[in-house]
């Protein structure tokens, strides 16, 4: 089993050690967290929320306890709402979850805590979707291993992540990220170093078939994966095994 990954002691291309990687992660989301959702807008033209409809159709059949990791400031959980669901969003930077917090969100809890060290008991989580946040992780093995610990047997967990886009869509996508994200970061954000860290990041993260071999060898299955919009996104799905 693959203890760690290149993410663990990265931050975006620096080399770096745990810890530095941790706080610098953390400072990031302190800038990033008043203006979050109009970047993501900006920076995807709006097909965020496309994929993010897809994340929620595809979550349609599971009920109970439901936890929105990294889930920042709620734009998921919201779209996971529903009678018949207990919905949790779980993210280690209060900032992210201050500034997305509202007053209508009575039906979703709020709760700080770190991927690699879940604040929740063993087998009681049905759903467990993360968006665009495993990748920060402060270590990514670790993550996975804490969400297969604390899915019901039979659980489902669902990954919407940026990978690897089809080879002739890549030279137009690598230029607009490397020219274009961080200066909107720079202008909207007034964060440009944590949206060249974005960039970088996303380079660092395994691809399709990579993260698809990491979430195996935590002991899922049915993992698999769908490709979003050429492979800009992806989905990536699993459970942990009824008899575990």
């Amino acid at each position: 089993m693959t203890t760690t990954t290149r993410l663990d002691r990265s931050f975006g291309r620096q080399q770096v050690g745990i810890d530095e990687r941790k706080s610098r992660i953390r400072r990031v989301f302190e800038a990033v967290a008043p203006r979050y959702d109009l970047m993501n807008d900006l920076m995807s033209f709006g097909i965020h929320r496309l994929w993010k409809h897809t994340l929620r159709r595809r979550c349609r059949a599971f009920a109970g306890t439901v936890v929105d990791l990294a889930g920042g400031t709620g734009d998921i959980a919201r779209r996971l709402v529903r009678d018949d669901r207990h919905v949790t969003v779980c993210d280690p930077s209060m900032a992210m979850m201050q500034a997305g917090r509202r007053i209508t969100d009575r039906r979703i809890a709020w709760l700080a805590g770190e991927a690699d060290a879940l604040p929740f008991a063993d087998a009681s989580v049905d759903l467990l979707v993360v968006s665009f946040g495993l990748r920060n992780a402060t270590r990514l093995g670790a993550a996975l291993t804490e969400i297969h610990r604390v899915l019901k047997p039979g659980g489902r967990f669902v990954c919407l992540e940026f990978s690897r886009p089809h080879w002739w869509l890549a030279p137009f996508y690598d230029t607009y990220s490397w020219l274009v994200i961080p200066r909107l970061g720079a202008a909207v954000a007034r964060a440009p170093i944590a949206y060249q860290y974005l960039v970088e990041s996303i380079r660092r993260f395994p691809d399709q078939r990579g993260f698809a071999a990491l979430i195996g060898e935590r002991g899922f299955s049915a993992v698999r994966w769908e490709n979003l919009s050429f492979g800009i996104a992806c989905l990536h799905f699993a459970e942990r095994p009824l008899e575990s």
